[in-house]
């Protein structure tokens, strides 16, 4: 392929390298150029364009894309038309990712040409998630190089989908004085979590002592009934005839692995007895946050024995504490959650500086008798989000008594007094990093009802919880507004008196606005907008 300008009346039969604007129409890049089109070039005033001239042999960018795609199994994916010489290439199923290194190296040395991105190895995803693409660089490609690349592909999985399977889970939970039941059932919820992607089902937890002959007596009964039992131990292992190992031996099975270079995750005990996966999950498991025990888990939920070689050779990239749980759609931690979970974040801080010399805190005046903070925080609960958290600042004491009696996370920011950002930081720490969006709302919007709060959580779930959602009125933008999850970093990074608006303008993510009609925009600052509001000064 040769490409450069050239004149126009030189340009039939090449490929257009850049689009060109017309008076009657826009020609695209990498349009096969007609005779039509030189005329309607030479009308425009054009006399040079830039074109790839095919050799004897190229192959066009869409039909390369499509030829390579077309040489990898159909098994649990699905493929997009070429555009623009590029295919994205689906999961069909929820399972797990599975990448042949090798492979994939060698398809991207063949030509630069020719390239194949997917995701990291054995990485659990749901039907639909993106899992590699296909791209032409340049608008051709030497015919020689799309057939090495389709014969590789043909020849070597590059990648694939295992479908998870579903299996019926034995919790084992052993007890000492020092572990809380509560602890033990924040264990049991993250671990049903985990189970329902691949539609696997916890079927029993059984706690007993921290003994091997408990464990084992309990191990031993699960033979017939459940295909899989997960042991979490009150106290870590420390030794290959620790508690765990040694009661999968004493239940007359076998231990495979004590240990694994994945941090945190290091104390995991992988065995079985008989056709029966045992797992000793590490303390670090009874976190919904990703660690090595998921990486072991979803290879057996998806038809895998891990020996030793794979277990050892999980160091490379087994430093988990410091990396973010990955974004959706591309990837996965291995939990399922029972759909999109919000939490509200209502801000209650702030100094109420409009208010003048009176004293009096605009979230203490009452609405129908109720203080205005509170009527804020009903509907908030009304809306049906994961949990409602207010955060206090000036004046935390009369704020917290607005709330009493309401099943609301109460939190305090020292900080109130440096601005907006502060607050907001602190709600988004207190909501987690479990939840898929925050719902901020401020507490001074006395018309904001449950039923525009269902409406942006409608909108946010049914985009898979990826969008920035904003209330509008007429179109004109105001709040609340729906953070996704992949906006908390930058939240955090927010000084002063500042909101999310930067945020939402430079993320890049789609933003969907709900109009909520004139509550959006309805904020009360001052005591005449309160009681020209309808509201009675309290406070």
């Amino acid at each position: 392929m040769k490409f450069g300008p050239v004149g126009v009346l030189q340009a039939e039969g090449t490929l257009l390298a850049h689009a060109a604007k017309l008076p009657g129409g826009r020609l695209p890049k990498g349009h096969l150029i007609s005779a039509a089109d030189v005329s309607a070039m030479q009308a425009a005033g054009l006399t040079e364009v830039v074109v790839a001239r095919l050799e004897p042999g190229d192959v066009q960018e869409n039909e390369a894309a499509s030829r390579i795609a077309g040489a990898i199994s159909r098994d649990h994916l699905t493929f997009s038309q070429a555009a623009t010489g590029r295919v994205n290439i689906h999961a069909a199923v929820d399972g797990l990712f599975v990448a042949n290194r090798p492979t994939v190296d060698r398809l991207n040395r063949i030509d630069p040409a020719i390239t194949l991105a997917c995701l990291a190895d054995h990485v659990p995803v749901r039907s639909g998630d993106m899992v590699a693409t296909i791209k032409i660089i340049p608008l051709a490609v030497a015919g020689k190089f799309v057939d090495q690349a389709a014969a590789l592909l043909h020849a070597e999985h590059a990648f694939s989908v295992k479908t998870f399977s579903a299996y019926r889970v034995l919790l084992i939970a052993t007890m000492l004085p020092s572990l809380k039941p509560s602890v033990m059932d924040k264990t049991r919820n993250n671990l049903e979590g985990r189970l329902r992607l691949s539609s696997s089902t916890l079927e029993r937890e059984q706690r007993v002592v921290h003994s091997a002959d408990a464990v084992a007596a309990a191990i031993s009964q699960a033979k017939t009934r459940f295909d899989m039992v997960i042991v979490f131990g009150a106290s870590a292992v420390a030794d290959a005839d620790d508690v765990i190992p040694a009661a999968i031996r004493l239940a007359g099975g076998t231990v495979d692995h004590v240990g694994m270079p994945v941090d945190p995750g290091n104390l995991l005990v992988l065995g079985r007895v008989g056709d029966i996966p045992v797992i000793g999950a590490p303390g670090c498991a009874r976190s919904s946050k990703e660690n090595g025990f998921d990486w072991i888990l979803n290879r057996i939920l998806a038809g895998e024995w891990p020996g030793a070689a794979d277990i050892t050779g999980l160091g490379v990239g087994g430093l988990l504490m410091e990396i973010p749980t990955r974004p959706l759609p591309r990837a996965l931690t291995g939990i399922e959650r029972k759909g999109v979970s919000v939490a509200i974040v209502l801000l209650a801080a702030g100094k109420a500086s409009r208010m003048g010399s009176s004293g009096r805190h605009k979230l203490l005046a009452e609405f129908d008798g109720v203080p205005l903070v509170r009527r804020c925080a009903d509907a908030g609960l009304a809306a049906g989000a994961e949990n409602v958290i207010a955060v206090a600042g000036h004046r935390q004491a009369e704020i917290r008594a607005a709330l009493a009696g309401l099943d609301v996370i109460t939190i305090e920011n020292p900080d109130y007094a440096t601005g907006m950002a502060s607050s907001l930081v602190a709600g988004v720490n207190a909501a987690g990093a479990d939840v898929d969006g925050v719902l901020v709302m401020l507490a001074d919007m006395p018309w904001v009802t449950a039923g525009a709060l269902r409406s942006m959580i409608a909108a946010f779930e049914a985009e898979q919880g990826q969008p920035i959602i904003r209330a509008v009125s007429g179109g004109k933008r105001g709040n609340p507004v729906i953070l996704p999850r992949s906006t908390f970093e930058a939240v955090r990074r927010l000084q002063g008196d500042v909101g999310a608006r930067h945020i939402i303008e430079t993320c890049g993510l789609p933003v969907i606005d709900v109009d909520i009609g004139p509550a959006a925009h309805l904020d009360l600052d001052t005591p005449e907008a309160i009681v020209a509001a309808g509201g009675i000064l309290k406070g």
